[in-house]
C-alpha cells in the first residue's frame, strides 16, 4: 500500500469517527453545543452541534435562513418533542376550528419565524455590548415561544374557561396561563440559566398578542346581518395588556403599557382604536364568552357543514338580545318618556333581526 492510499484510508477513518461523534452527541446531549470543549481546542462550537441545519444560532443564521423556522421544532429530548407535537395537535386543533386553515396556518408562520428572528437580534445586541461569544453562538431551539403564542390566542377565545388538575384538586381558569407561563420561564432564565426560553417565552407571547390585538381579521360576531363582516384585531377591554396581569399590579402595568401605546401612536406606528371599536370588541369578547369552550369547538361547523340557516338564525338570536339590553337601557335612563309597549318592543326586535312579522307568535326569540 502506497502512501497516497494510506493517507485516504487514514481520512475515511477520521470521517467515520467525526459522524460517530456526532451520532453520539445527538443521543446524549440533543443538539446543544458543547462550548467549553469547542473554545478549549480552539474550535467552531458550530461544528459540535448535531443540529446546525435546524437550529438557530445568531452568528450563522443569516447563511442558514431556514433555521429561523425549523428552530421552534427542532428539540433537545424526546420529552420536549413529545410537547411540541401535544401543543401542535391538542392546540391547533381547536384554533383551526375556531378561525379556519387559512388563518391558523397564517397565525403558525408568524408565530414560528418573528420570534426566532427577535430572539436572535436580542443575543446579537446583547453581544454588541459586551463582546461575550457565548452569546453569539447560543443555540435557540424549541417551542416555547409557540407555546405562549397558543396560551394568548386561548385567552382571547375561552378566557373564562376553567382546567381542572389532579381530579379537581387544581382549578385554574385559561385567562391566567399566559401570565404563569412567563412568570416560570423567567424565574427558571433567572435560577437555571435558561435564558433561551426566557427570551422566546416573552417575545412569542407579545408576537401573539400584537397580531391579535391589532392585525388579525375576525369575523363580527354580534352583527344582526349575515354578511361576512370583518373587524381588524381586537379592542375589547379584557383583551389589553394589563388584564393578562394579576389585579393588584394592573394598574401599575397599565400605566406602562399606556405610555408606550401612546408614544407609538404619536410615531404613527400604531392607529388608536376608537370608541366604537372598543365598544364592538367588548361586544365580540362577550359573545365569545357566553359560548365557552363547546361553542369554539363546534365554529368550524360553519366551515365544514352548517347550514347559513342556523347560522342566521343565531346572528338573529344574538341580535334580539343585543336590542334587548339597549331597550333596557334606554328605558332606565329615560324616565320622562312613556315605557314602550310589548308588542312595539317585540315588532322592533323581530324587524331588527330581519324576521318577518306576518305571524309573530311564531318568531318569538
Amino acid at each position: 500500500m502506497n502512501t497516497y492510499d494510506t493517507d485516504w484510508a487514514a481520512n475515511d477513518q477520521i470521517r467515520d469517527q467525526s459522524w460517530r461523534k456526532m451520532l453520539y452527541q445527538i443521543l446524549t446531549h440533543g443538539v446543544n453545543v458543547d462550548y467549553p470543549t469547542a473554545l478549549a481546542l480552539g474550535k467552531n462550537p458550530w461544528q459540535y452541534s448535531g443540529g446546525r441545519f435546524l437550529a438557530l444560532i445568531p452568528q450563522w443564521a443569516l447563511f442558514t435562513p431556514w433555521v429561523y423556522f425549523t428552530a421552534t421544532y427542532s428539540e433537545q429530548n424526546i420529552v420536549t418533542l413529545c410537547i411540541t407535537a401535544a401543543t401542535i395537535f391538542y392546540g391547533g386543533k381547536y384554533l383551526e376550528r375556531a378561525w379556519g386553515s387559512m388563518e391558523f396556518g397564517k397565525f403558525i408562520l408568524l408565530v414560528t419565524l418573528l420570534p426566532n428572528f427577535l430572539a436572535s437580534l436580542v443575543y446579537v445586541f446583547l453581544f454588541a455590548l459586551g463582546r461575550n461569544d457565548r452569546l453569539a453562538l447560543v443555540v435557540i431551539q424549541g417551542s416555547v415561544a409557540l407555546q405562549g403564542a397558543f396560551l394568548v390566542a386561548f385567552k382571547q377565545l375561552v378566557p373564562e374557561h376553567t382546567v381542572t388538575i389532579l381530579k379537581g384538586a387544581i382549578k385554574i381558569r385559561v385567562k391566567h396561563f399566559p401570565s404563569l407561563f412567563l412568570v416560570a420561564n423567567t424565574l427558571s432564565g433567572i435560577i437555571l440559566g435558561t435564558d433561551t426560553a426566557l427570551v422566546l417565552a416573552w417575545v412569542g407571547f407579545l408576537t401573539s398578542w400584537t397580531y391579535l390585538r391589532f392585525y388579525k381579521l375576525q369575523p363580527d360576531l354580534s352583527t344582526a346581518s349575515t354578511g361576512n363582516n370583518q373587524l381588524r384585531g381586537d379592542a375589547s377591554e379584557t383583551f389589553a395588556f394589563a388584564y393578562f396581569w394579576p389585579d393588584a399590579v394592573q394598574p401599575l402595568v397599565a400605566a406602562i403599557a399606556d405610555g408606550i401605546y401612546n408614544a407609538l401612536i404619536a410615531l404613527r406606528v400604531c392607529t388608536p382604536f376608537s370608541a366604537e371599536d372598543v365598544q364592538m370588541g367588548n361586544e365580540q369578547a362577550t359573545v365569545r364568552g357566553e359560548g365557552g369552550l363547546p361553542h369554539l369547538l363546534n365554529q368550524g361547523g360553519t366551515r365544514h357543514g352548517r347550514s347559513k340557516q342556523e347560522e342566521a338564525e343565531r346572528r338573529r338570536a344574538l341580535a334580539l338580545k343585543a336590542l334587548d339590553q339597549r331597550l333596557h337601557a334606554a328605558s332606565s335612563n329615560s324616565k320622562q318618556q312613556a315605557p314602550a309597549t310589548p308588542s312595539a318592543v317585540q315588532s322592533e326586535a323581530a324587524t331588527a333581526a330581519g324576521l318577518t312579522t306576518e305571524k309573530p307568535h311564531e318568531n318569538q326569540p
